[in-house]
Order: C-alpha cells, then sequence, then structure tokens
C-alpha cells in the first residue's frame, strides 16, 4: 500500500486508465466480431474477407493485452474463417 499522497493518487489513476484501456479493446474487438457476421449474412464475400482480417488483428491484439483467453481467440478466429470460406 502507498503511503505518500501522490503515490496513492498514481495507484488510482492507473486503475482508471487499466479500465478503460480493457474497454476499448474489448468494445472495438466485438464490434469488429459483428461487422464480420453482417458481412456473412450480405452475402458479400469479399467484404467478409476484409473485415475477418480486421477481426483476427482486434481478437490477437486483445489477448496479447490479456483481456480475453487465447482460446476465447483461437475459437472466434476459427469460427469466422470458416463461414467465410464456406461462403460462395
Amino acid at each position: 500500500m502507498p503511503n505518500m499522497k501522490n503515490a496513492k493518487k498514481a495507484v488510482k489513476t492507473s486503475l482508471k486508465r487499466k479500465v478503460n484501456n480493457n474497454n476499448t479493446y474489448k468494445s472495438s474487438m466485438k464490434n469488429a466480431i459483428k461487422n464480420t457476421e453482417k458481412a456473412i449474412l450480405s452475402k458479400d464475400k469479399n467484404k467478409a474477407s476484409e473485415e475477418l482480417k480486421v477481426v483476427i488483428k482486434k481478437l490477437d491484439k486483445a489477448a496479447s493485452a490479456g483481456i480475453v483467453k487465447p482460446n476465447y481467440v483461437a475459437r472466434n478466429k476459427s469460427r469466422l474463417t470458416t463461414k467465410v470460406n464456406t461462403m460462395e
């Protein structure tokens, strides 16, 4: 536990920053997944492929930051890639 006043404040601000960063990673990741699903439903293979690249990047970024577990990332990448590849 910090003893000095500025150290106490630093702990508070670092916790706030951590929460903001986690929310940013998670929301951008989920939005990218939703955009890919929409492109798949609209049967636009080119757009779905582009969105898939964005999703993979966002998922890997979130995993490296420790926001989500690696198995979650692998599962989502696999499912979305399979959906995009089976499109006609």
